[in-house]
């Protein structure tokens, strides 16, 4: 108990800049009184002591504004930062060296008992403020869960998702965006980046065709030569894109 206590402890000063020290983590950090209720709740509850485990739980909500059902497991060193608001349900499963903010809800769509109703975070899983895992599905080991974002379908290992519903981010095709935009001469993720505005959709979309069409000239292009004719010159001649023009339209 004390070694897991000392673990805790130890996790919250290395995320969390703003703890001074050891003292100051035991006593003024109610994401890790809540932690520490969970545990005396969880062990009632595996012990089909079932009232008391939802009296402890009730408990520890009622002191740290933290509503973890006795039911749930929690992993090592899982730092729960600021941590009002949050609530974890009775099939959640999160894993060691997660971090979870205030205001996140790991929850549950299904109605029925003894199903796996709510989300299984993997390890090192990041859930930003305010962002609800809805579902009994899996976020993988170092996924990260945008602020606000509404995840309702899995998540990848290492991957990213972000907005309502969430979207998986791809770093590829998010790299060939910008890249993209780089040679239009204005960037389309000035303000907008990774988030669920429909203008950014908008001109992600066109990013995408216009990245597709390169690609596929340059095939073409490269065929032609291949049989011997020769389009180089015709090739240099630029585009009527009007950059400038695109820019303040997005002003």
């Amino acid at each position: 108990m004390f070694s897991r206590l000392r673990e805790d402890i130890a996790s919250v000063r290395s995320r969390d800049p703003a703890a001074r020290s050891a003292l100051e983590v035991l006593t003024c950090y109610p994401g890790l009184h809540a932690l520490m209720f969970h545990r005396v709740a969880h062990a009632a509850w595996t012990h089909e002591l079932f009232w008391l485990g939802r009296f402890v739980s009730h408990i520890g909500r009622w002191l740290t504004g933290i509503e973890i059902h006795p039911g749930a497991v929690i992993g090592r060193r899982v730092f729960i930062d600021h941590g009002f608001g949050v609530v974890i349900g009775e099939t959640a499963v999160v894993g060691d060296d997660c971090t979870i903010y205030q205001g996140v809800t790991l929850g549950g769509t299904s109605l029925y008992r003894g199903t796996k109703r709510h989300p299984t975070l993997g390890k090192g899983v990041v859930v930003g403020a305010g962002a609800k895992v809805l579902g009994g599905f899996t976020v993988g080991d170092g996924a990260k869960v945008g602020s606000n974002a509404v995840v309702v379908k899995p998540v990848p290992e290492g991957a990213t998702a972000v907005g309502n519903p969430a979207r998986v981010l791809d770093r590829e095709r998010d790299d060939a965006r910008a890249q993209k935009a780089e040679q239009m001469g204005f960037s389309a993720y000035g303000v907008t980046r990774d988030m669920d505005d429909p203008l950014a959709k908008a001109f992600h979309g066109l990013l995408d065709h216009a990245v597709e069409t390169d690609r596929r000239l340059a095939v073409l292009l490269k065929r032609m030569e291949a049989a011997g004719v020769s389009v180089n010159g015709d090739a240099q001649q630029g585009d009527d894109f009007d950059a400038e023009r695109l820019s303040k339209m997005v002003e």
